[in-house]
Formats: C-alpha cells, sequence, structure tokens
C-alpha cells in the first residue's frame, strides 16, 4: 500500500493491535473447532429457512465465526482483516472498532436471513434452504471504513497487480466478485456488510466526502475526460494520416 507522499512501499500494517490478533485467533480457533464438530455448521451458520421457521435467532450472531474448510475463505477474510483493520483501529481505538465490527457482522447476518425470505414470499429461491457462513459481511464493513477514512491513499492490488485509490477499492472487488467469484459466495452478505457499515459511518460522521453532489462532480468530471481523450485520439489519427499522406513518393 501507498499512502499519498509516500515513496515507500509497505505490505501490511506496521503494528497488529490487539483487538486484530484476538479476532483473528478466534475465527482460528472456531474453524479448528467446526473440523471436530461439522454439525456445529447446521445450528450456527445462517440457514433462513431455520431462522424463520425453527426460530434459530442466534444464526445471524454466530455465522460470523465460521468459515468453509480450507485456506482460501478464512485466509482472504483474515488477511483483509489484518490489513485494513489495523489502520482502523489503531486510528479509533479498539473498543469502538470490535464494536464497528461486530454489528456489520451481525446486521449482515440479519439482512442474510431476510432478503432471501423476502424474495422467496414472491417465488421460490434455493437461497431460503443455504446456509451462509463467513466473516465477510464484517470484513467488508471494514474495508468501507478504510476506503472512506483514507479515500485518497492508494493500494497496490495483489490480484490483478495494479494501484487504486481506497476509495473505488469496494465498487471494485464487488463488481469482481460478481464476475469471477464462484456461484456458492453470499453477495448479499457482502452488500449488507458494507450497508450497516455505511449506516454506521454516516452517524459517526465518516464519509470520506461522499455526498450525492460530489458523486455527480466526479461523474461529469469523468465524463469530460473521456470526452477529451476521444479529442486527443482524433487529433492523433489525423495526424498520422497527414504525416502518412506527406510521406508518400510519387513517379
Amino acid at each position: 500500500m501507498y499512502g499519498r507522499g509516500q515513496q515507500s512501499v509497505s505490505f501490511g500494517p506496521p503494528v497488529t493491535p490487539n483487538v486484530i490478533k484476538y479476532l483473528m485467533i478466534a475465527n482460528v480457533a472456531v474453524l479448528l473447532l467446526q473440523l471436530l464438530m461439522p454439525g456445529l455448521v447446521v445450528y450456527l451458520a445462517v440457514t433462513p429457512a431455520l431462522f424463520w421457521q425453527q426460530g434459530f435467532m442466534w444464526q445471524p450472531f454466530t455465522y460470523m465465526w465460521l468459515h468453509a474448510p480450507g485456506l482460501m475463505h478464512i485466509g482472504f477474510n483474515m488477511l483483509a482483516l489484518w490489513m485494513f483493520g489495523s489502520p482502523i483501529a489503531l486510528a479509533w481505538g479498539e473498543g469502538r472498532f470490535l464494536r464497528f465490527y461486530l454489528l456489520c457482522g451481525v446486521g449482515a447476518g440479519f439482512i442474510i436471513a431476510a432478503w432471501p425470505a423476502l424474495v422467496t414470499a414472491f417465488s421460490p429461491t434455493p437461497s431460503y434452504l443455504m446456509p451462509t457462513l463467513g466473516a465477510s459481511g464484517a470484513v467488508f464493513g471494514v474495508l468501507l471504513a478504510y476506503s472512506l477514512t483514507w479515500p485518497d491513499r492508494t493500494i497496490m492490488l495483489l490480484f490483478p497487480p495494479i494501484p487504486m485509490k481506497a476509495i473505488y477499492f469496494i465498487p471494485f472487488i464487488l463488481v469482481l466478485g460478481f464476475v469471477t467469484g464462484p456461484s456458492n459466495v453470499s453477495h448479499i452478505g457482502h452488500l449488507g456488510g458494507v450497508f450497516v457499515g455505511w449506516i454506521l459511518l454516516r452517524r459517526m460522521g465518516v464519509t470520506g466526502g461522499i455526498t450525492m453532489e460530489r458523486l455527480k462532480y466526479r461523474w461529469r468530471r469523468y465524463k469530460m475526460r473521456r470526452q477529451l481523450h476521444a479529442v486527443r485520439m482524433d487529433d492523433q489519427r489525423a495526424r498520422r494520416r497527414e504525416k502518412s499522406h506527406d510521406d508518400r513518393t510519387f513517379h
């Protein structure tokens, strides 16, 4: 990651707050418990049908500590929590960060339970019976907090390896997830974490200067740059045609 005006590149934060360490340890410990007791997933993951029909009201509070077997799911979530959560926890304080993290995760859990039930009321959907697990809802809330706290900070992505302003990071990974993500990714959970995080950040006064007027201004600037680029390309093509015409040899 780069900071504005910085000349060096760093991978991850220089300091890892205790709250980040404890959250990572808790997630890994629960994953090990899952391996010993696979039946926990049925009771602790969010399954809308069980939430609404069987009264499993605790699931939005417990699903965020579970992960799919293997290293990919928990690895991505814990890497993101460490890289982007550590600066936020250092800036806000550990207690404030922990409340934000938990509220984003639990809020996303209730959205995961509610949305398929609402859709199923109009048309049956398989997601109503599908369990959802993972810390992604909470982590996406953290990513949003980082993006709005330091919107102009530059992030160097790993895959693909391109630099990007932090303010564009959330839209990029959401679109990337829709386009390239596996079919079992909970996009509702990701969007739910972003939605809850946005509400909390608005109440905290952390918006990164993002307002409707600001978005319209950015859109107008984008269109102007596109038009200017098109004019420059037309000029370059016209000059190449003129040069090619002038370089001809006549006999």
